[in-house]
């Protein structure tokens, strides 16, 4: 389980208030797409959630136990601008955090555990499509490519929950629909609480279980610092997507596969039906 609370979360830096009374419960494997205006505290609320940040009052649970006051194994995170080590092959990055985890003061692994490391970062660095390109540098990488890299190493570690910061704003239309189809398969195919900022409405709608909206409802200049952004809506995605089930209402290619003795032609209109 991977339950998230947030009970009456304030987040202030001297001053100025950023966030206000943000009260929220996001349920576990749920896949939650944060959008608003720029300035208005998504980032800033996607930090607390990694441990980064602390709130200033109210608190955070994970499962009913209050956050770590720093970034752990159970919370991953994925940036818009790669966070990818240069010096490293594609297998070396993703293997780096099983190294830490074995041995922090080497991060070296050694042995059994080596070889069931390597074994299990194949199979990972093959499941997000960058099979062949173990040897390879993040330069010789595409873009989409590096951000593949990026899913791979912080899916790596098993986390509970996976934070994505506007991670597929630099790509290019048909690669970014390419790792969108990627990004629906491993939540359906992985134990993950999904939480998206993101500045693409289209992007939101498509990938989300839920939509919820940052905004400030005081936004004059004088008014900036004293008053920050609230929680202003809250959309829960119609028709329900769950993880790990297809729709039938709209099915499309990257659904789990339709139960035994459904198939897709048996959602298309037969002949004589209306379109």
């Amino acid at each position: 389980m991977s339950t998230i609370v947030l009970d009456n979360v304030w987040k202030e830096y001297g001053d100025q208030i950023v966030l206000e009374k943000v009260s929220l419960t996001i349920a576990s494997r749920a896949f939650v797409a944060l959008v608003g205006p720029s300035g208005c505290g998504k980032t800033t609320f996607l930090k607390m959630l990694l441990g980064e940040e602390a709130p200033t009052r109210g608190t955070i649970t994970l499962d009913g136990i209050p956050l770590m006051a720093e970034p752990g194994p159970d919370r991953g995170v994925v940036f818009q601008r790669y966070s990818v080590f240069p010096h490293l092959t594609v297998l070396g990055n993703v293997l780096l955090g099983k190294a830490f985890t074995g041995s922090k003061i080497a991060a070296r692994l050694f042995g059994a555990s080596k070889r069931s490391a390597v074994e299990e970062a194949r199979q990972l660095i093959a499941d997000v499509g960058l099979a062949g390109s173990e040897d390879k540098y993040p330069a010789q990488l595409s873009g989409g490519m590096q951000q593949r890299l990026a899913l791979a190493q912080a899916l790596i570690m098993k986390p509970k929950v996976l934070l994505l910061d506007e991670p597929f704003g630099a790509l290019d239309p048909g690669i970014r629909a390419e790792i969108h189809v990627l990004m629906k398969r491993l939540w359906h195919e992985t134990e993950l609480t999904v939480v998206m900022v993101t500045h693409d409405m289209r992007e939101a709608f498509t990938l989300g279980t839920r939509v919820i909206a940052f905004e400030r409802p005081r936004d004059r200049p004088e008014e900036r610092e004293r008053y920050g952004a609230l929680l202003s809506r809250d959309i829960d995605i119609w028709p329900p997507r769950i993880a790990g089930e297809p729709s039938i209402f709209a099915p499309d290619r990257d659904d789990p596969v339709m139960p035994l003795g459904l198939a897709q032609d048996d959602l298309a209109p037969t002949q004589g039906d209306n379109p």
